[in-house]
C-alpha cells in the first residue's frame, strides 16, 4: 500500500517506495511549484497517466548520466562537427514542453498531460525548469527539457524532429552542465538507449546522497550558453565506467 497524500502533504521515505512497480512511493497531493522543489530536492518525480490520481516515483536503482561522460558515436562527432544547427537555451521552453508532449511511435497517449505543463510552465518562469532547443533550416529540430536545483539537473524529456535533434541538445546540455559544474543529470529510468549514450544505474540510497548535497549548492547566475561551447572539446568519443563521486 502508498499513502494518498492531501495537498502539501509531506512525502514519506524514499525508502518506503515499493519495489513493485519499481518506485511507486505516494499518491495524491499536488503540482505546485512548491511541491515539485520539494520532491525533486529528494530525488521523487511525479508521472501519470490520464485519469490516474497524481503518482510520485523514486526508483531503486536510479539511473544517471554523468555530464563528463556522455558517449558520442562516430556519427554523432560527425554531425556535431557540421554544426549545421544552432542551439539555444529557454528560447522556447513551451514549444519543447508541447513537441515532448506529442505521443511517440505507436503510442496513442502522453505522460505530460495539461496539468503537468501547466506545473512545468509554472516552474519555468520560476527559472527552476529550462529547456535547450536545437534549430535547424530555421525550424525547431529537436530539444530537452528538465528541472535544475543548485548544481543538479533533473531531466524529463526531449524530443527530434530531425536525425539526431534530441542527441545534440542532449550533447550540448552535458556540455554545459560540465562547464558549469554540474556534474550529474537524472534520466529516472533504465533503458537500453540511455545506457548507449553513457548513463549508469546508481543505488537510491547513493542517488538521494547526491542530490541532497547538489541541490544546495549554487546553481549557474545565468542560464546562458557560454560563447563558443564545443562539446566535442568536453565530451570524449567513449567513456569508461567509474565511480561517480
Amino acid at each position: 500500500m502508498i499513502p494518498l497524500l492531501p495537498p502539501g502533504a509531506p512525502f514519506p521515505p524514499v525508502d518506503r517506495a515499493l519495489r513493485h512497480p519499481d518506485g511507486l512511493l505516494a499518491a495524491g497531493g499536488d503540482l505546485s511549484v512548491e511541491t515539485l522543489v520539494r520532491a525533486y530536492a529528494r530525488g521523487i518525480f511525479p508521472w501519470y497517466s490520464q485519469g490516474d490520481p497524481i503518482l510520485w516515483w523514486s526508483p531503486d536503482p536510479r539511473t544517471v548520466l554523468p555530464c563528463a561522460e556522455l558517449h558520442v558515436s562516430r556519427s554523432l562527432r560527425r554531425r556535431l562537427a557540421r554544426r549545421r544547427f544552432r542551439v539555444t537555451l529557454d528560447e522556447a521552453f513551451a514549444d519543447v514542453l508541447t513537441s515532448c508532449a506529442e505521443p511517440r511511435r505507436d503510442e496513442t497517449g502522453t505522460w505530460l498531460l495539461p496539468e503537468m505543463r501547466a506545473a512545468y510552465l509554472a516552474m519555468h518562469d520560476r527559472a527552476l525548469a529550462h529547456s535547450l532547443e536545437v534549430w535547424m533550416d530555421g525550424q525547431l529540430a529537436g530539444g530537452i527539457y528538465g528541472v535544475a536545483l543548485g548544481r543538479m539537473f533533473f531531466g524529463e524529456s526531449m524530443f527530434s524532429r530531425r536525425t539526431d535533434g534530441s542527441k545534440i541538445a542532449l550533447a550540448h546540455l552535458a556540455a554545459q552542465l560540465h562547464a558549469w559544474g554540474m556534474p550529474l543529470i537524472d534520466c529516472q529510468m533504465d533503458t537500453e538507449h540511455l545506457r548507449s549514450l553513457g548513463a549508469r544505474r546508481l543505488a537510491r540510497h547513493d542517488f538521494a546522497r547526491r542530490v541532497d548535497a547538489l541541490v544546495r549548492q549554487p546553481g549557474p547566475a545565468h542560464w546562458r550558453l557560454d560563447a563558443g561551447l564545443d562539446p566535442l572539446a568536453i565530451l570524449p568519443s567513449s567513456a569508461e565506467s567509474a565511480p561517480i563521486r
